[in-house]
């Protein structure tokens, strides 16, 4: 059997953990040899590949980011991109495919199960917001290196008595800001799921002022005011998925902060920096699980899944559980947050 492996999306901690579980355990136990396609669905779809073995994943457990390469190529935005994909796959001698993505790469393959493609994915997002699986690789590295950040701002913005705001990746939902900001003691935290009231955030501000402590504040990238106005928007570029792409909330909102209360503020964007790095050990645990499980549904023929975390196990679940809607922050763990704010 020959079967194809890709990575799309924004590069993510555990990536290439995942390839060399895939590979280490199809190659000595199922006989499986394997193809790399580069640079995400752009591999496919313009026939791009490189060699696959056990020698090309030596080595690579500890390392960020992907050595197949990666983009946010949309096969479905390409006139015939489908026909070339599947053109392409046939040209190769490819048998089945294991794509490793977010939303966006495992909704194409979803898609591409659905006209008969054999496809396992591989849910890999530092959002952690889908909805299939309990956590994504990728997450913990992303929240980790955001909260030696807040750690580290504390002492500048005490020693200063600055409002310092920190921008954290997060598009449509607030894991990485709440996990990061519960764990480094956050005096607020913002997200999308529950726009916020500028004016109660500088009354929080205040209070928190008022304990002799400097206040910090983490926000998501997609966090709105409660008045729906587009804060967050720093252009109106679109990726090749429709995504507006996002940024600027955090320089707003300092502003803002310092225009009405008075107080000096900074923002801190973490950017990409997030998602850059050594991998976490529990990364390269979950990521390594998740490439054994993946060869396996391979092997067993059992296509259009997607491998997850459920509990302690690892288990195959419908590709779409993963792509028809975004698991999100609900009010129950934001109120665990809340508890927080402020004073």
């Amino acid at each position: 059997m020959r079967v194809g492996v890709l990575t799309g999306g924004g590069d993510c901690p555990g990536l290439n953990a995942v390839i060399r579980a895939l590979v280490r355990k199809g190659v000595k136990e199922h006989d499986v040899e394997f193809v790399g396609f580069r640079d995400g669905w752009k591999g496919p779809l313009e026939g791009l590949t490189m060699p696959l073995g056990i020698e090309e994943c030596r080595g690579i457990l500890p390392r960020g980011g992907t050595i197949l390469g990666s983009s946010r190529t949309n096969p479905f935005s390409v006139d015939g991109g489908v026909e070339r994909i599947t053109d392409n796959l046939a040209a190769a001698g490819v048998d089945a495919l294991v794509a490793i993505g977010g939303e966006d790469t495992l909704g194409v393959a979803t898609k591409l199960a659905d006209l008969g493609v054999h496809v396992v994915g591989v849910p890999k997002t530092i959002d952690n917001d889908l909805s299939g699986t309990d956590f994504t690789f990728g997450f913990d590295t992303a929240v980790n290196i955001a909260t030696e950040a807040i750690d580290r701002l504390h002492t500048t913005a005490e020693s200063h008595h600055r409002a310092l705001v920190v921008e954290v990746m997060g598009r449509h939902a607030g894991w990485i800001a709440l996990h990061s900001g519960i764990a480094g003691g956050a005096s607020t935290v913002l997200i999308p799921e529950q726009p916020f009231d500028i004016d109660e955030v500088c009354e929080l501000v205040k209070q928190r002022f008022e304990s002799q402590f400097a206040p910090v504040l983490v926000v998501s990238e997609g966090a709105v005011p409660a008045d729906g106005t587009g804060m967050t928007l720093q252009s109106g570029e679109l990726d090749a998925f429709g995504h507006v792409r996002l940024g600027g909330i955090g320089d707003r909102l300092a502003a803002e902060i310092e225009h009405r209360t008075g107080a000096e503020a900074r923002a801190v964007v973490l950017g990409h920096v997030q998602r850059g790095g050594t991998p976490t050990a529990f990364d390269r645990w979950l990521a390594t699980r998740f490439g054994l499980e993946a060869i396996d549904a391979v092997a067993d023929g059992e296509f259009g899944v997607m491998v997850a975390l459920r509990g302690a196990d690892v288990v195959r679940v419908p590709l779409v559980e993963g792509t028809g809607e975004l698991k999100l922050v609900g009010p129950r763990e934001y109120a665990a947050a809340q508890v927080f704010f402020g004073g």
